[in-house]
């Protein structure tokens, strides 16, 4: 993905690189560069209406109003993996752990997490691997950390990534807390307007909209942007870009657009990094990474949190990759 502007260039000895590229570089069967497109398309179709259920995230203080955000079910990514691969064309890992005296809050105050990383590996493409955390004093913090490591480690091939575009709609609620009604979905957010050619940042089906109401929609569309990213970079980098750059940990409290712009063009780049440090340790294997990050002082790949020891890390695994 290239850069929008010239923030970017800040790096311009790390050069962009394709997704399709990084797939050349794994080993096995592998599918043709036209084919990856291909799969890489049917993946990123969003789901049918019929298997978005819609969640209440947040509601007010008398009960009566909830913001609702989409999403499907375990079931409905598990039937497109199905569907473009057979069932043995895929296959995940989980590997479960727990953290104790995890911060819970701003106020400092702490607790235990679940914390379950899923390796999902598409035979011909590679593999991706995503955490999900849940607290522990859920009943069901194991099952809730794993679906939620499975859909992120899916979002990285493109599967379900389209539903981090949203950002939550108030809508009434019951006396059970839930939905009267629940909003329709956009154009790009079904698989019709999506192969019409509509797509979440508005760039097809504009029509009739006055200056004010495009920057209002570039703007959300940068914030969507951003907190798309937050699947691929993992939370290391995420929140340590959001922290240097913007200086704070939720995207929605940016309110410059400038600044927006500039943190996701580093989350860009921090993940066509990623993407490169994948392609090289597939070419080196995971022993020679270990001496990499010692030399650098870091722990683990999951506490890099800013672009720039990303950036030595790959250079220098790419380095040794080399014959």
């Amino acid at each position: 993905m290239n850069g929008a502007n010239g923030d970017a260039h800040e790096h311009s000895d790390f050069p962009s690189f394709t997704p399709a590229a990084a797939f050349a570089a794994l080993p096995g069967p592998q599918f043709s560069e036209e084919r990856v497109k291909e799969l890489v398309a049917a993946l990123e179709m969003p789901f049918d209406g019929s298997q978005i259920v819609w969640r209440v995230t947040n509601t007010s203080r008398d009960k009566s109003r909830g913001q609702v955000i989409p999403y499907a079910d375990q079931r409905a990514y598990t039937d497109r993996l199905n569907a473009l691969f057979t069932p043995a064309g895929w296959t995940r890992k989980y590997t479960i752990h727990t953290i104790a005296n995890f911060e819970r809050s701003r106020d400092q105050k702490t607790a235990a997490k679940v914390l379950v990383t899923c390796e999902l590996t598409v035979f011909g493409l590679g593999s991706h691997s995503a955490t999900g955390e849940e607290w522990a004093d859920n009943d069901n913090a194991g099952t809730a950390a794993e679906a939620q490591s499975f859909k992120r480690a899916c979002a990285c091939f493109g599967l379900g990534r389209y539903l981090y575009y949203f950002t939550g709609t108030w809508v009434d609620l019951d006396d059970h807390k839930r939905p009267k009604s629940v909003p329709q979905l956009f154009g790009w957010a079904t698989p019709a307007g999506w192969l019409q050619g509509l797509r979440p940042n508005g760039s097809a089906g504009s029509n009739g909209t006055t200056n004010a109401a495009k920057a209002h929609s570039s703007e959300a569309g940068s914030v969507a942007e951003i907190e798309a990213m937050a699947v691929p970079l993992g939370r290391g980098l995420y929140r340590g870009i959001l922290r240097d750059l913007a200086r704070v940990w939720n995207p929605r409290e940016i309110e410059d657009a400038s600044v927006q712009r500039k943190v996701l063009e580093h989350m860009r780049c921090a993940d066509r990094g990623l993407m490169r440090l994948k392609a090289a340790l597939e070419k080196t294997g995971p022993r020679a990474l270990a001496p990499i990050l010692q030399t650098l002082g870091v722990a683990s790949l999951e506490r890099v949190d800013n672009l720039e020891i990303l950036k030595r890390i790959v250079l220098d695994l790419e380095s040794a990759a080399k014959p």
